[in-house]
């Protein structure tokens, strides 16, 4: 058969091959309407006969399987929430003297139907300690009938539901799987990718993946297929860089005696080798006729702003506009005051690329509709070079004279659609583009999420930065506690300023989505914003203090308000959530105190401890729990204690993280997102699956040796890398 086989066969609707009621049943439990769609509804696991464990020699805090019978069911109702638990009593054949064994099911009604008296199963799961016993909580398991437990073979636990459970998916996919053939399944990768990894063939991968022989088997085919997402992913993004690159852009080299030279003229520091790396290589992809697409990442305080702010100059000096989008308001009139600050006389307003200066604006959603006008009327006009604003530029009134660079601060805040509605305004020729990050990016989070883009990386931080020591304060020793409240006076009789930050902004039980962790959250109450605020000015050692709160809850004027009151030095004490994370920078502000630290992702700890030491003077981080020092979430906070390093807490946040939460976004819930490939366990996989794109790309006539292969990039580029991207 032809390649249009495949097509059709993985389109095909499932009725064709399981009946209609199985058809529907399926595409009501997991929204699947085709053979393909079916597919790719891989086991998350296996269990074989090979693993199992007697009862009575169950070791404890370790994954067994068991093969038993019940012999005991019970129910009893929750007592903390809503619900019952379903017990579970087995007994198996391997132990002397028929050894039980305990197991619950939270909500467990397919294991109520499933598990009664005399049912024969394969249980698997991580043996726990309840009321003196083991048991086995939620555990995988597979109901055996006399044919399953005379078959050798490992068998597949699928993700299911209520009403499809794993043995029902196991029997369809029985039914479907005799229908695969090399005919219908035909090898779209290359033959020499294949075989340097000596993966199967698809339509063998498909068999092994959901019937394996033996569980390696299986563990080889789910390789094939996440090596297959990521070759796919990497050519889709390869081959979006290379349209973008033969785009139109108007090129924007650097011009001697304007704005650029005169800035560097006068700053009062010298530029670290880092920078003047960084900036020369944008400096050369703003000088090119297609568009610059960069990555510009670096340490807490390593001076991006500075060479983002050379690349403005260089753009206006050349002619053009230059926008400037952040992702918070506060964040954006940082940014504006800054910049502002930087330029001094240059920030003047005046027809951009003439040299004399350039105006610069702020256009927020909550701007005034007079400041608002005379924004878009410089912006239109030519007047205003560099335009500072929210998603408020992307709104249809703003008009740009002639826009020639945009630049995205933190952008895995921004979806693909974003830039590139922004750079929609800008006519026929695109603008160059440039975005920021000031979280550290391991390198295959980098080529996945952000494939499509070159990147800049600044590592070393400008001369002058102060050092930050950085400390786990143990709560529930009180002596530790008294020490914390005396830190934080200290530092404001020496007439300095603290943040202290909190995991939530009120202590209602309803206030569920502030937690801000990206971590199973150990129990107990959390400190609040209003119950610290609240707290601290109670304390007779804290009067004459100045404390505030800031939080999102506040509307945007009066958390601007807020924040330019702690800049001029009139608030002592800001008490505050993680939205002051990013682009604040107040230099007096030298201790930062982070309440229930744990309750943060790794990333989060490093940007919050980046607030302080940035004008010279020492920072101190606290990092305040009530965990025991051997908790698993105390080590976390202790990676954060051992190092400044950026990159090296960036790998160790990505090891931590839940599947699938990347730059602490959650990538699950639709259908086209990734099934196989994970960013945290494939990296190896990854970096070799863009080493053999590289080499496609450089190969003649590639697209016409592998039609199939381009059909299939382009049609997964537009369904499932494109929602990828939008969602980071």
């Amino acid at each position: 058969m032809t390649n249009q086989s495949s097509v059709q066969f993985e389109d095909s609707e499932l009725a064709s091959y399981l009946g209609s009621k199985n058809a529907q049943a399926l595409e009501k439990a997991f929204g699947y309407t085709t053979v393909g769609d079916f597919l790719w509804h891989f086991p998350r696991r296996y269990v074989e006969v090979g693993e199992l464990t007697p009862i009575a020699e169950l070791p404890f805090d370790e994954h067994v399987t068991v093969v038993a019978q019940v012999v005991d069911v019970s129910q009893r109702q929750m007592h903390s929430r809503r619900g019952f638990i379903f017990e579970v009593t087995v007994s198996d054949e391997l132990s002397s003297g028929g050894q039980e064994l305990k197991m619950t099911f939270f909500n467990g009604y397919q294991a109520r139907t499933d598990l009664t008296v005399g049912t024969i199963a394969m249980f698997s799961g991580k043996v726990g300690w309840y009321q003196d016993h083991l048991q086995l909580s939620q555990p995988d398991y597979a109901v055996l009938d006399e044919a399953s437990q005379a078959d050798p073979r490992p068998i597949p636990i699928y993700p299911a539901s209520a009403k499809m459970p794993n043995k029902r998916i196991r029997d369809l996919m029985g039914l479907l799987l005799p229908h695969l053939s090399e005919d219908n399944l035909p090898e779209f990768l290359p033959e020499e990718v294949l075989g340097s990894h000596r993966y199967p063939e698809r339509h063998r991968a498909y068999l092994e993946r959901h019937a394996p022989r033996e569980i390696k088997h299986a563990y080889i085919a789910r390789q094939r297929f996440a090596f297959e997402e990521a070759f796919i992913l990497q050519l889709s993004l390869a081959e979006r860089s290379r349209q973008l690159g033969t785009q139109p852009a108007i090129a924007r080299p650097r011009v001697a005696g304007r704005l650029a030279e005169r800035f560097e003229s006068q700053l009062p520091f010298d530029l670290t080798v880092d920078q003047l790396q960084v900036g020369d290589q944008i400096a050369a992809d703003l000088s090119q006729a297609h568009p610059m697409h960069r990555l510009l990442q670096g340490e807490v305080g390593s001076g991006k702003t500075i060479v983002a702010l050379r690349a403005i100059l260089q753009v206006i000096d050349a002619g053009g506009q230059a926008a400037l989008l952040a992702p918070t308001e506060v964040l954006a009139a940082q940014h504006y005051a800054s910049i502002k600050k930087m330029l001094g006389t240059l920030a003047e307003p005046g027809l951009f690329g003439e040299g004399e200066g350039t105006g610069v604006a702020l256009l927020t959603g909550s701007a005034k509709t007079a400041q608002r006008r005379e924004a878009l009327l410089g912006i239109a006009s030519g007047e205003t070079g560099l335009i500072i604003g929210t998603h408020a530029l992307l709104g249809d009134q703003v008009q740009f004279a002639e826009l020639g660079l945009v630049v995205v601060d933190e952008q895995h805040r921004f979806g693909v659609e974003q830039r590139d509605a922004l750079r929609a305004k800008s006519g026929d020729a695109l603008p160059h583009t440039l975005v920021m990050t000031a979280t550290p990016i391991p390198r295959t989070v980098a080529m996945t999420v952000f494939g499509d883009l070159d990147t800049s990386t600044i590592k070393r931080l400008p001369a002058g930065r102060a050092p930050i020591q950085t400390h786990i304060v143990p709560m529930q020793l009180s002596g530790y506690r008294q020490r914390l409240y005396s830190r934080m006076t200290e530092e404001v009789s020496k007439g300095h300023q603290v943040y202290v930050v909190c995991p939530r902004i009120t202590d209602t039980a309803a206030e569920q989505g502030v937690l801000l962790s990206t971590y199973d959250e150990p129990s107990g109450q959390t400190m609040s914003v209003e119950a610290m605020t609240e707290q601290l000015a109670g304390m007779p050692e804290f009067a004459g203090i100045r404390i505030e709160a800031l939080h999102s809850q506040l509307d945007s004027v009066q958390k601007q308000q807020v924040m330019d009151s702690f800049a001029r030095g009139e608030i002592d004490v800001l008490v505050s959530t993680t939205v002051i994370e990013v682009g604040v920078d107040v230099h007096n502000a030298t201790l930062m105190v982070i309440m229930d630290a744990e309750r943060f992702g790794i990333s989060q700890l490093h940007q919050l401890r980046g607030r302080v030491g940035r004008g010279g003077l020492p920072g101190t981080c606290l990092m305040t729990t009530w965990l025991d020092a051997d908790h698993a979430s105390v080590s976390r906070l202790k990676t954060i204690e051992s190092t400044m390093d950026g990159f090296e807490l960036a790998e160790a946040d990505l090891a931590e993280r839940r599947e699938g939460n990347i730059l602490g976004v959650q990538q699950s819930g639709s259908q086209s997102s990734l099934k196989e490939l994970s960013i945290i366990k494939d990296r190896t996989l990854i970096e070799q699956a863009r080493n053999h794109v590289d080499a496609l790309m450089k190969m003649p006539l590639w697209e016409e040796k592998y039609p199939r292969l381009v059909e299939i990039a382009g049609a997964w580029a537009d369904e499932s890398t494109k929602e990828f991207l939008n969602k980071n």
